[in-house]
């Protein structure tokens, strides 16, 4: 066909309009190709001036009447929920109703779907709006045993991305098992879950926010409180919460504090230390001096007393018992056993004339054998036979002169009466000597029975001393290695 007739059969014009309609099309899938390469649904608020009123009122007539749903495009995407706390404070551990109070910083993100806009045409990149204006996620913490009365502030910030970032302080008073059985050296490990309270994980999925190291580096920057505990570490375990019918997304925090135990180190350990010391000294004072056993009984009081004092400084709990009560306990048992080492001491040394004679096997065992463990010189053997012939005779003596009849006086002699004065001296200067050797073999008697009591007091200071190193050392052995594991 020749050109004037293709063009006169209206080819041309039907070949413009099919080409204007692919072009059409062409621009239809670009513009959905671009598209699809945003997140999610993107609509875009249209400010008519870049102020503060033209954005907020976009955000009245786009967002904020959908604030009673999860801002997700469809109810089965998950939303996001990126968590991160700050420790400020740490306000006080109770050890009977094993709780933690503490104060935390929240910070909670997560996307509307759907919300965008210039910054250039409505004049700012974020905009704080009232929290009652949009949907808030029901993130609650496991532990809580009581009400928060943490000031509530009233904006959330909505970045022109979608974000929306929440910050609030929450005052948390949480569960948290405690040991203390090496108080007042105790680390405790308390757990803060954070996690929804209603949603299930496939409607809200907590996220983590900041690494362990960053959340710890932070509160040890801006931690305000410097009392009894310290913030040692602070660990983050994201887990899943399986129950029957659905699971529940959540962190955990771990949250370690160390006890500072300075104070009572000052006020309990080192005053009990100074006086198992000074009971320690008191074997010095000699045993049959009545001012020994005074002086115990004196220093059990004063212990005693000194313990219902500093009483508030311990812990109270009906798990375990701590291991300071156990030092306590000890230190006032040894204190009693000294004062009946005492009493025991000064009955024997006292009372010796009314056992008699030493026995020969407590004679053997004790100046022999304990002497030379106490670090005494033994007892040597001294012969008394001479003693025992002489008071032998002395008594036979006294015994004949005392039955000697009286001779008949002559009538005239003069010296008769002289005889019988001589005679009466001589029968009492008998009788004295009999009663200083009795003396004599008394005193020795006592003297063995005070040597019993001086070498048993010492045996007993020896196993008092070794038994008091031994339970110490176990007892600060206990309290370090508790640490160290802890740790």
């Amino acid at each position: 066909m020749p050109m004037d007739q293709w063009c006169h059969a209206g080819y041309v014009p039907n070949f413009l309009i099919y080409l204007l309609l692919i072009s059409y099309y062409v621009l239809v899938i670009i513009s959905m190709l671009v598209c699809l390469d945003q997140p999610g649904f993107e609509a875009a608020l249209n400010c008519t001036s870049p102020s503060p009123e033209s954005l907020i009122n976009a955000l009245e007539k786009e967002l904020f009447p959908k604030k009673l749903i999860r801002p997700v495009k469809s109810f089965s995407d998950p939303l996001n929920l990126t968590i991160s706390i700050t420790v400020v404070g740490i306000l006080g551990v109770d050890e009977k109703g094993q709780t933690l109070t503490i104060f935390l910083w929240q910070i909670l993100e997560w996307e509307i779907e759907g919300l965008s806009w210039d910054e250039k045409k409505c004049g700012a990149k974020r905009v704080s709006v009232p929290r009652e204006n949009l949907w808030n996620p029901d993130v609650q913490i496991a532990e809580f045993m009581d009400e928060d009365n943490s000031p509530q502030p009233p904006y959330v910030y909505i970045y022109n991305n979608g974000k929306v970032y929440d910050d609030k302080p929450i005052r948390v008073v949480s569960s948290c098992r405690l040991g203390i059985y090496t108080f007042p050296f105790d680390i405790q490990n308390c757990s803060l879950t954070f996690g929804p309270y209603l949603h299930f994980d496939t409607d809200i999925r907590m996220i983590q926010g900041n690494t362990a190291a960053e959340i710890l580096k932070e509160s040890q920057d801006v931690i305000e409180t410097n009392g009894e505990w310290k913030l040692i570490d602070i660990t983050v375990d994201p887990s899943s919460l399986v129950l029957l019918n659905a699971n529940y997304s959540q962190i955990i925090y771990y949250v370690v504090l160390r006890r500072r135990p300075t104070l009572y180190v000052v006020n309990l350990l080192i005053p009990s230390c100074f006086l198992i010391t000074v009971d320690l000294f008191s074997f010095m004072l000699p045993p049959q001096s009545v001012d020994r056993s005074s002086f115990k009984m004196t220093l059990i009081l004063g212990y005693t007393v000194f313990l219902l004092i500093m009483n508030d400084l311990l812990p109270v709990t009906g798990e375990t018992t701590p291991l300071i009560n156990v030092f306590f306990s000890i230190s006032l048992a040894l204190m009693v056993a000294s004062l009946l080492e005492t009493v025991f001491i000064t009955n024997i040394q006292f009372s010796s004339s009314q056992y008699g004679a030493l026995p020969n096997w407590l004679n053997i065992l004790v100046l022999r054998y304990l002497a030379v463990i106490v670090c005494l010189p033994p007892k040597k053997k001294k012969s008394v036979n001479n003693v025992s012939h002489i008071n032998s005779i002395s008594v036979k003596q006294l015994h004949n002169i005392s039955d000697d009849k009286p001779l008949e006086k002559p009538a005239l002699d003069p010296q008769q009466p002289v005889l019988d004065e001589l005679k009466t001296l001589s029968r009492n200067l008998l009788s004295i000597r009999v009663q200083v050797d009795k003396h004599f073999q008394g005193s020795e008697t006592s003297q063995e029975w005070y040597m019993v009591g001086i070498i048993i007091d010492r045996l007993l200071f020896g196993l008092y001393l070794i038994f008091i190193i031994i339970s110490f050392v176990t007892i600060l052995c206990i309290w370090t290695l508790s640490n160290f594991s802890t740790t």
